[in-house]
């Protein structure tokens, strides 16, 4: 592709994210490369500026500059890359699946998709090793954090996929996560609100971005600030100095859970990015790391997605045990799983 060419997404194409549409059309672009360009203003949709994950309609026109070429037909696709170790690794994740839905189990540490200081091993990335006999692969629909662990859903083909997205946008899904916070909130089950705005990083690709709190009254003259709410549930608590939680992003900004409870000055364990190092509280909120024998990774957990099946119409529930570190803290702290409600927000209903 040598000039800028505008295109229009087919019917046939249905709603999609932008991103999935380009490497549909352009299988050699890379994610990072598709963020750039969204970044820079280079790819814009019916004439404004987008980001990698808009969605995109039948009749808009997408501009398209000139890509970069594509690798030499001597090069092995990146699919063709997933090692034995790796395929064994992300099939044993595999929570749950039927003939439409994969759920995994994602490891803390193996990022959703690749991107600014992502890598080349991600989820998406692996996903040929989750064919299982079918001709695509599956697709992602929705992320979590690269140090999050947790159910993240793949649908099997196009069609749900959009579903699920759809079910997503609509907010008709129900995820809660655990997490270790340090310090104990009070009330004990609560609502913040605090506004979200995107800090660019220091990174010569943005790595580092981190989201700034905004208080609810600021949100609408400050730019680029988006609202963001999230419930949380204390479950149990090691005196005053941390705090088992569950959270509900009502709700689904970048870090939001992440923000949210270090702005209440309760950040989660091992979150250095919104906590920073420190074990103490000066006045200002605790620090992140409880010290001691307690894993210094982050301890945020997508424990439990609900959702209507987009085919048989049955509510499906599936919970993700908790990974290692998160299972070592939880023994040294004393808390036992079976001593908390599944769902500690429907309880008060």
């Amino acid at each position: 592709m040598t000039g800028v060419t505008t295109l229009t997404v087919a019917e046939a194409e249905g709603e999609s994210r932008l991103d999935r549409w380009l490497k549909k059309r352009f299988p050699e672009i890379t994610q990072g490369q598709v963020e750039k360009l969204c970044r820079t203003g280079q790819i814009r949709v019916d004439g404004g500026r987008v980001k990698a994950s808009t969605r995109v309609s039948p009749g808009q026109q997408v501009r398209v500059p000139p890509l970069p070429r594509a690798a030499p037909a001597t090069a092995p696709k990146p699919e063709a890359g997933v090692s034995d170790a790796d395929a064994r690794m992300i099939q044993a994740a595999v929570l749950w699946k039927d003939e439409h839905i994969i759920a995994l189990n994602k490891p803390p540490g193996l990022p959703s998709q690749g991107g600014s200081g992502q890598g080349g091993r991600h989820v998406d990335g692996l996903t040929p090793a989750l064919m299982f006999g079918y001709k695509d692969r599956p697709k992602l629909v929705h992320r979590l954090d690269k140090d999050t662990s947790g159910v993240l859903l793949l649908a099997r083909t196009d069609r749900i996929a959009r579903a699920l997205s759809e079910a997503f946008r609509a907010r008709t899904t129900r995820k809660i996560y655990w997490a270790a916070v340090a310090g104990v909130p009070s009330p004990k089950m609560g609502t913040v609100r605090f506004g979200l705005v995107k800090a660019p990083g220091h990174g010569a690709g943005g790595e580092g971005e981190r989201m700034i709190a905004i208080h609810p009254a600021k949100v609408d003259e400050t730019e680029g600030a988006k609202r963001a709410t999230t419930d949380y549930a204390v479950l149990d608590a090691l005196g005053s100095r941390a705090a088992w939680v569950a959270l509900v992003p009502v709700t689904g900004r970048t870090h939001q859970l992440r923000a949210h409870m270090a702005e209440i000055g309760h950040p989660i364990v091992g979150d250095g990015k919104y906590g920073g190092s420190g074990q103490e509280n000066l006045g200002d909120g605790w620090g992140a790391q409880l010290g001691g024998e307690i894993s210094r990774k982050l301890h945020l957990h997508a424990r439990s997605i609900g959702f209507d099946h987009p085919v048989t119409g049955k509510r499906i529930t599936l919970t993700a045990p908790l990974p290692d570190h998160m299972k070592r803290t939880w023994k040294t702290l004393g808390w036992s799983e079976q001593d908390v409600p599944a769902d500690p927000f429907a309880e008060e209903t």
